[in-house]
C-alpha cells in the first residue's frame, strides 16, 4: 500500500479493524502497511479508540508484550441494546406471525441482513469478555443468527443436522428427547466441524422447553467440548418444564392467543447480561 496521509490512514485503519474483530493486530503490521512510524500509529489508534467508544461501536484493547498489539472488541451500549430489543419486540408482535402450536413465523427476520446483524452484535457484545472458539446451532433456521454472532466474535460456526450428509464425512450422532413433543430424535455433527476441547456458544432462533438445545449440549460432551453460553432470539414462557437453566434471550414470548390472534412479547434477559468490558479480562 502506498504511503497515506493521516486522514487516509485513519479511514483505512478503522475499516480494517471493523473487518477483523477480536484479532490481535501488531503495531508493526500497521507501521509497514502505512509506511509510518509506530509512534504515529499509536497516536492514530488513540483517535480511533476515542471515536469507537464515543459512538458506541466498541473499544480497542492494547495487548502488551512482543506478540501484542491492538484488538477491536465490538460493543453495544445499554441504550442501543434497548433499541435493538424494542425493535425485535415490535417486529414479533404482529398477529399474522402466529403458526400452529404457538410458534411464530420468523424467516423474514432471520433473512434480513440488517436485523440479524444487530442481534448478532448484541450477543457478541455480551460475550466479549469470554474466550469462545466456535458458535454452534442446529439447521436450518438458526444458521443466519449463528453466522451473525460468529462474525463479530471472529470464530467458525458448527452446524448440527438432523440427517447424515455424505459430503461432511464422518459424523457423531446422538439421540435426544424433544422438549415439546417428547419424541426421540437424532442430531449429528461432522467430526471435523469441532475441535476437541473447544469452548462453544450455542445459539438458536426459538426455544420452548429447550430439548434441541439440550441435545446440542449432550453432543458437546461427545467432543469433550465446553459450553460457554446459550443464546436464543425468542423464548416461550408457555412450557411446563424447561430443560435448560442458564441462557440469555433477546425476547420472551409471554402469550400467544390463536383465537384472538394476539401476541404478547416482552424483553428477554439479555439486557441484564451486558457488562462493561474490563481490559484485564480480555487480554
Amino acid at each position: 500500500m502506498k504511503k497515506l496521509k493521516r486522514s487516509g490512514r485513519l479511514v483505512d485503519m478503522t475499516y480494517y479493524m471493523l473487518q477483523h474483530p477480536h484479532e490481535v493486530i501488531s503495531l508493526t503490521y500497521f507501521a509497514e502497511r502505512y509506511q509510518s512510524a509506530k509512534s504515529s500509529i499509536s497516536e492514530d489508534l488513540v483517535i480511533v479508540k476515542e471515536i469507537f467508544e464515543q459512538e458506541g461501536y466498541g473499544t480497542l484493547l492494547t495487548i502488551p508484550g512482543a506478540s501484542g498489539g491492538v484488538k477491536f472488541m465490538p460493543k453495544v451500549g445499554k441504550e442501543e441494546a434497548s433499541q435493538i430489543v424494542d425493535e425485535v419486540i415490535e417486529q414479533l408482535a404482529v398477529a399474522d406471525r402466529i403458526l400452529p402450536g404457538g410458534y411464530l413465523y420468523l424467516m423474514d427476520l432471520l433473512g434480513s441482513p440488517r436485523f440479524i446483524r444487530d442481534v448478532g452484535r448484541l450477543f457478541a457484545s455480551v460475550l466479549a469478555h469470554k474466550k469462545i472458539d466456535a458458535v454452534m446451532t442446529v439447521a436450518t433456521k438458526g444458521i443466519p443468527l449463528a453466522y451473525a454472532v460468529a462474525e463479530y466474535l471472529d470464530v467458525p460456526v458448527s452446524i448440527v443436522r438432523r440427517d447424515h450428509r455424505v459430503t461432511e464425512g464422518s459424523m457423531v450422532s446422538i439421540n435426544y428427547v424433544s422438549g415439546s413433543s417428547k419424541r426421540i430424535q437424532t442430531m449429528t455433527l461432522a467430526r471435523r466441524s469441532l475441535a476437541p476441547g473447544s469452548r462453544v456458544f450455542i445459539v438458536d432462533d426459538f426455544m420452548k422447553a429447550g430439548g434441541t438445545i439440550r441435545g446440542m449440549m449432550d453432543l458437546l460432551e461427545e467432543f469433550q467440548a465446553e459450553l460457554v453460553g446459550i443464546g436464543v432470539l425468542v423464548e416461550s414462557e408457555e412450557v411446563e418444564e424447561r430443560l435448560v437453566d442458564e441462557y440469555m434471550s433477546i425476547t420472551r414470548l409471554s402469550d400467544v392467543n390463536v383465537k384472538e390472534k394476539t401476541i404478547e412479547v416482552e424483553a428477554g434477559n439479555v439486557l441484564e447480561k451486558l457488562v462493561p468490558i474490563a481490559e484485564e479480562e480480555l487480554s
